[in-house]
């Protein structure tokens, strides 16, 4: 699943294994500022062994928790995790 951020060019594409409808690998190639790799990096810690139907309990604020909070310019980082984590969720609904 990968996404970009259109105002700062940001990517993140994460490819998940799953093995009985939970996450058991996790993977993340993320192109941008410090705070979306740190982002990228929390989003595996947060999603590895999570059921895919516990998806949708990860948000943004979640996300930049987990990496200690981020100054309002970097909020978009934390956006950028959620959107992709959105499209996964979406991807596991239509199979």
């Amino acid at each position: 699943m990968s996404c970009e951020n259109p105002v700062c060019g940001d990517q993140l594409r994460v490819t998940v294994i799953c093995s009985d409808e939970r996450i058991s690998e996790i993977r993340f190639l993320a192109r941008g500022c410090t705070a979306s790799i740190a982002c990228a990096s929390a989003l595996t810690e947060l999603l590895s062994g999570k059921k895919l139907s516990e998806l949708a309990g990860i948000r943004a604020a979640e996300v930049e928790a987990a990496v200690g909070g981020l100054i309002q310019e970097s909020k978009h980082a934390a956006v950028l995790c959620a959107d992709v984590v959105k499209k996964l969720e979406a991807e596991w609904k239509k199979s």
